[in-house]
């Protein structure tokens, strides 16, 4: 039970009593929905019913209920003092002096030397952005697409023009994709205002999605990565089982969806070509509209005016949308190889509560640094990196990378560095003994 002189009815939240003092134990009961608290800093705060206001999201908060979140909103929130002054009247108390930093004492030390670490990136300044980067980085993109409007408009709409044209066009859209994912983790300005703007305009008007529908579902993945139930990622729809744990679980449940001893062999026939023309562009348009976000569905309408606009003409209506889904199909399958190769070969499990530290490492490794894969995964393959601190700007991960590595190497944890040709072979691999570890299950539990 909490110790101290005053409890606090968890229904009513507790606005801005401040009074109560708690073991974790205590704050662990109050986990569900409708009942909810979570640790900041030490400070024990009721959000009961303030998710359903969360700008982040209900579940991206809630994800964290009966936990120490302070790792977790330091990383999401680029003023901390300024979103305090919103947080003051859920404050119902704050931990025991003799509780420890989380809930196990062993992580004690680790986060301490994070959390100072923390400190540390930040006053060398690298959560301060290169505002010269940015705009190189958006006008390549740019100039990508002005080339194929070029090649249209002096050679004709031939076919060597149009698949001349989708390879251009997959690879600015790919490219926007790592832009707009930089404005989506206010790395950019100063001002998140600009930052959630520029954000709309990559995101709607270069790529044709919401803003909204990715904020919601990547913070969730970086919040809880590779965590059952809590990152959207790892969400399968029962098309494949991933990590050690759920393949044996489907095995003894005797489920069988799929063949998924075989799955290393479709993932590449539903994986890569599938899920940006198919399952995203469903899912995006579905969100959209039954969400009322009416302004990412302006800006997504935009993307789509304009390419008719561009292309139409030249081409048809049947072959514009051809190529509109040539290049969807292109740029899936860059996606689906960058994304996945740092996350679907390490851990995958149910939570654990570990701290933010031990949690991200877990679920994530790094891709050999080189011009060529920093531009080809927009600099994802400092994925440790890019975890630990979402907000810091991808141009700096280099330079916090040697410091990451000392400390986890300080503490005994994994630090893993890949080739990149090598982390893609991981995933048909990881894939390919999950699906035999289902099939072991299947047969003989």
């Amino acid at each position: 039970m909490g110790r101290g002189s005053q409890q606090t009815d968890p229904a009513s939240g507790g606005a801005g009593q401040g009074a109560g003092v708690f073991t974790w134990e205590e704050v662990q009961k109050h986990s569900h929905k409708g009942d909810q608290w979570l640790v900041i800093d030490r400070k024990v705060y009721n959000i009961s019913q303030w998710v359903k206001r969360h700008p982040g999201g209900l579940r991206v908060i809630s994800h964290y209920a009966g936990e120490d979140a302070t790792d977790a909103f330091r990383a999401f929130h680029p003023q901390p003092a300024y979103v305090r002054k919103f947080l003051k009247p859920l404050l119902i108390g704050e931990l025991a002096a003799s509780e420890p930093c989380q809930d196990h004492q062993k992580s004690e030390t680790v986060i301490q030397d994070f959390r100072a670490l923390h400190d540390q990136v930040e006053k060398m300044g690298l959560f301060r952005s290169s505002p010269l980067f940015f705009c190189m980085y958006l006008g390549h993109i740019i100039l990508l697409e002005a080339l194929a409007l070029l090649l249209l408009w002096n050679f004709g709409a031939g076919w060597v023009t149009f698949f001349a044209c989708s390879v251009l066009l997959a690879t600015s859209q790919a490219q926007a994709g790592w832009l707009q994912h930089d404005f989506g983790h206010l790395s950019v300005f100063r001002n998140s205002f600009w930052d959630h703007l520029v954000h709309q305009f990559v995101i709607g008007h270069l790529k044709g999605a919401s803003a909204n529908w990715w904020n919601h579902r990547h913070f969730q993945h970086h919040a809880k990565p590779n965590v059952f139930q809590k990152d959207p990622d790892v969400n399968m729809i029962n098309a494949f089982v991933v990590g050690e744990v759920q393949p044996v679980e489907y095995g003894i449940k005797k489920l069988k969806y799929l063949p998924y001893n075989h799955q290393h062999k479709y993932f590449f026939l539903i994986g890569p070509p599938l899920l940006i023309p198919v399952y995203f562009q469903l899912q995006i348009m579905h969100t959209m509209i039954s969400r009322r976000l009416w302004q990412d569905f302006a800006w997504s309408m935009s993307y789509y005016l304009r390419y008719c606009i561009c292309f139409i003409p030249a081409f048809g209506f049947v072959n514009a949308f051809v190529l509109f889904f040539l290049v969807r199909f292109m740029e899936s399958h860059w996606f689906v190889w960058v994304t996945q190769m740092s996350h679907i070969p390490m851990n995958i499990d149910y939570e654990k509560h570990d701290d933010w530290l031990t949690m991200q490492l877990k679920a994530t490794c790094n891709i050999e640094a080189s011009a060529f894969n920093d531009w080809f995964s927009g600099h994802l393959n400092f994925q440790i990196e890019h975890h630990l601190f979402p907000m810091m700007p991808r141009h700096n991960y280099r330079h916090a990378a040697p410091l990451v590595e000392a400390l986890c190497k300080k503490h005994g944890l994994p630090y893993t560095v890949k080739p990149l040709w090598t982390a893609f072979s991981d995933i048909v691999s990881s894939l390919q003994k999950s699906g035999e570890m289902w099939l072991d299950a299947y047969l003989h539990k």
